[in-house]
């Protein structure tokens, strides 16, 4: 069952492109596990109503990572892996390289640390294609903006610096693992950018 993971900046339309995603597979008779980070699983929901919710600005950054990371050990133990045995896709919102480029680059957190805690939250599991969004923050910012209204989250109320090298790390990561990882322009209108979220699904896990 191919893994397919989807990340980028605030408001990259990420979500909007993995439900397309979802709905054109399932179209063409494919089985989907559609899930996210954090939460997929009863726990996972309940740390990312605290991750989530603005009023938690004293949240240390380190705490942040850790409950990040229990969220993904309980995910990949009780939703990933089990999907993963059966047939078809398994798509996520978001996974492990959304921690080195929110929680190392944007926090400024150790990255040997993060490293080692993220192989055992793992256990092993990597996806087999990441797509990844890549917008300007700025532009992001006033999508999610636009889309939340005055109930502006956790994340994007974090200054500009910390959003500019949350996506010079995702790109870094795309510069890596060119054989993993697939950007995609993320700048024009939905149905334009799903072109290529498709082609990327069909040229690398064949469908």
């Amino acid at each position: 069952m191919p893994f397919v993971t989807f990340e980028g900046v605030e408001g990259c339309g990420k979500s909007t492109q993995l439900a397309m995603a979802a709905a054109r597979l399932r179209e063409r008779g494919h089985r989907v596990v559609v899930t996210r980070e954090p939460g997929g699983t009863p726990m996972g929901e309940r740390l990312r109503a605290i991750l989530m919710d603005p009023q938690e600005r004293n949240l240390d950054p380190i705490a942040e990572w850790l409950l990040l990371e229990a969220d993904r050990r309980q995910h990949v133990r009780d939703v990933l892996k089990p999907a993963l045995a059966g047939a078809g896709f398994v798509l996520c919102d978001r996974y492990s390289d959304s921690t080195e480029a929110y929680q190392r680059a944007g926090r400024g957190l150790d990255a040997q640390a993060i490293a080692l805690v993220d192989a055992l939250a793992r256990d092993g599991l990597i996806p087999d294609l990441t797509l990844l969004y890549d917008l300007e923050p700025e532009e992001g910012l006033a999508r999610a903006r636009q889309r939340d209204g005055p109930a502006v989250g956790r994340f994007e109320s974090a200054e500009l610096s910390f959003h500019r090298a949350v996506r010079d790390a995702y790109r870094e990561i795309a510069r890596r693992e060119p054989q993993r990882v697939a950007l995609v322009r993320a700048d024009a209108d939905p149905a334009s950018v799903f072109v290529e979220t498709w082609r990327h699904i069909e040229e690398h896990l064949s469908p």
